[in-house]
């Protein structure tokens, strides 16, 4: 069976970190993600994603990602479920992140994070005319 996700979009809001109680990072946020069609009103419409990742990566997403940054992810969907307050079975899906490429350049570095390495490109300077 496959089950592989590459998404490309913007965080809607920052990331969350939080730790387990085994110490284990996990960064949650949600993805904006543009469709490839218009609506009839001739609009482009979003779809607005849950993702998750997890370890060193959950901390280098919440540590260089901010709401309006654009990314990649790559990773698996993962349903899970909870029985709520009420007694109800609640059903979540979430897109598993094994990946993060940051699209956006910064300043300082370019940077892509994953699972449990990262790799340095490199530093480009950007000249400014005077």
């Amino acid at each position: 069976m496959i089950n592989q996700v590459t998404l490309v979009g913007r965080l809607t809001r920052d990331p969350e970190l939080r730790y387990t109680s085994e110490g284990t990072a996990v960064a949650t946020f949600h993805l904006a993600v543009n469709r490839n069609f218009k609506n009839q009103a001739g609009e482009i419409e979003a779809d607005f994603v849950s993702c998750r990742v997890w370890r060193k990566l959950a901390e280098n997403v919440a540590n260089y990602c901010r709401k309006g940054s654009l990314i990649g992810i790559t990773g698996r969907i993962q349903t899970r479920r909870y029985e709520d307050k009420s007694g109800s079975w609640v059903y979540v899906t979430d897109v598993v992140g094994d990946d993060v490429r940051f699209l956006e350049r910064r300043k300082e570095k370019n940077v892509i994070f994953t699972e449990g390495r990262s790799e340095r490109k490199t530093d480009i300077q950007l000249e400014t005319s005077k």
